[in-house]
């Protein structure tokens, strides 16, 4: 019900399907704040934060955003900068922290996902699987 705004959720459902032990799954929707208990006490190696970020590229580009570009950027509609979630975590846990950013098509509250949005977190949850298929082999 989210449009391209939910693509974070969106991708959160898909690959809690995949059942992988190395990883553990948070859906922060608006609020992933929330989770920052839960997060700590995975004590995690590595923390992918994946959202809506409106960066002026083509609808469904995918980017890797740094912690210093993040104020160039409107990231999505969180209750709480995801700038000040990630300096928590960053005090908080010995996490590396990523955010990947995909240009959104329509911020709009509409029923549907962009189909470039989808297109994008096709290849996303691609580079997931594959990725950790490659860490079971080594």
């Amino acid at each position: 019900m989210r449009g391209d705004d939910g693509l974070g959720s969106v991708l959160a459902q898909e690959l809690s399907n995949l059942e992988d032990k190395n990883i553990t799954i948070f859906d922060g929707k608006t609020v992933p704040e929330n989770f920052t208990g839960a997060i700590k006490r995975e004590t995690p190696s590595h923390i992918i934060i994946v959202d809506a970020v409106e960066m002026d590229e083509t609808p469904g580009h995918v980017k890797l955003v740094f912690k210093e570009e993040i104020a160039n950027y409107s990231i999505s509609t969180h209750a709480m900068p995801l700038s000040f979630l990630i300096n928590y975590l960053e005090t908080t846990t010995s996490a590396k922290i990523m955010l990947m950013g995909i240009q959104p098509k329509d911020m709009d509250l509409i029923d549907n996902m962009s189909p470039e949005i989808h297109e994008s977190l096709n290849y996303v949850l691609k580079l997931f699987k594959h990725t950790l298929k490659n860490l079971k082999k080594s």
